[in-house]
């Protein structure tokens, strides 16, 4: 599963207009839907985006609805209710999250982002930059304020557990920084 940035281009081929209407269609089916594991799933793999296994989609999330192939979702994820993942905009593109990542409810991702394994995005963050692999963020915009010892996605896992695991980082540490490994972003090219 990977996602491509590229540059937009303004002359680009419109969308067609039947595969269009179907995409809105089955996103809005599968906004509404039964079947966190089940049927929203299907629906959502059925316009195009890229999800793994043993992923759960809550209820009234909205996955890019013009361009939803842009969208990446790796194995184990938690994807809370009315969680709006934006893949695209203008020049940027592409949204990717890795494996065992847990995004509460209310969350807003930007286009260009990797959210890394294991990371913990809290309910109502916007994300706007690349999140460390076993890292919560928090705030709008997301900025990492603790170390995850064990991936909260996991279904073995209690919530005491991971508390009891987390190393809160010192405002220092969690000062908004650039994803400086390359090999994240360029995980985010299709090959």
């Amino acid at each position: 599963m990977s996602v491509r940035i590229r540059s937009h281009n303004r002359f680009e081929k419109p969308e067609p207009i039947l595969r269009g209407m179907l995409n809105r269609v089955l996103q809005h089916l599968a906004r509404i839907a039964p079947g966190a594991t089940t049927l929203r799933v299907w629906l959502n793999r059925a316009r195009g985006v890229h999800i793994g296994n043993n992923v759960i989609i809550g209820y009234d999330t909205i996955l890019d609805t013009s361009r939803p192939s842009l969208i990446s979702i790796g194995d184990g994820c938690f994807i809370g209710m009315r969680v709006t993942i934006i893949a695209h905009f203008k020049e940027s593109e592409g949204v990717k999250i890795e494996q065992d990542v847990f995004i509460g409810p209310g969350v807003m991702i930007l286009p260009r982002v990797v959210i890394g394994r294991g990371a913990v995005v809290t309910a109502g963050s916007v994300v706007t930059r690349s999140v460390a692999p076993m890292t919560v963020v928090q705030g709008n915009p997301a900025v990492p304020v603790a170390l995850c010892g064990v991936p909260l996605a996991h279904e073995d896992i209690s919530v005491n557990e991971f508390s009891l695991r987390l190393k809160p980082l010192s405002i220092r540490e969690a000062a908004p920084t650039e994803v400086t490994d390359t090999g994240a972003v360029n995980s985010l090219r299709r090959h």
